[in-house]
């Protein structure tokens, strides 16, 4: 599959959803709700990921989207430990909690994957680039990402 929007690609996908599962766990609690600055961080921290994997994707060398790849797995890590907090407040209960804490960690997982993938990518690209075709490009966005 090619990606050529920043929607193609499933670590953004997954962080959608795992945005809305957030703002709708902090929507449902009067605690969580009427707790502006943890709300306020939470829902940034969720946000954040969507935003750097989207701002990443529109920057131009892969060197750029591996480093807003790491912004966004940063963030994911942020909303895993405001889930502590959640959870330590009562905000959410501990299944709510194991609901967002997995999301979360898949998002991750999506991210450290997608970044591995885009690094060995582009090595392989310089090493064809040096060797062989010094026109070759490193336009990630034209990299096909399997699925699977």
């Amino acid at each position: 599959m090619k990606i050529e929007r920043f929607e193609d690609i499933k670590a953004w996908q997954a962080s959608r959803v795992l945005a809305k599962m957030v703002y709708d766990a902090v929507k449902s609690n009067k605690g969580s709700s009427n707790d502006y600055k943890f709300r306020e961080q939470i829902q940034s921290a969720t946000v954040s990921v969507m935003s750097n994997i989207a701002e990443g994707f529109s920057r131009r060398t892969t060197k750029e989207f591996i480093q807003f790849l790491f912004i966004a797995k940063g963030s994911a890590a942020e909303v895993q430990s405001q889930l502590y907090i959640a959870l330590d407040q009562s905000y959410i209960n501990e299944e709510k909690f194991n609901e967002l804490y997995s999301k979360s960690d898949e998002v991750a997982r999506l991210l450290s994957g997608f970044i591995q993938y885009l690094l060995n990518k582009d090595k392989h690209l310089i090493s064809s680039r040096n060797s062989t075709n010094p026109s070759n490009s490193r336009n990630w966005a034209n990299v096909g990402v399997k699925e699977g």
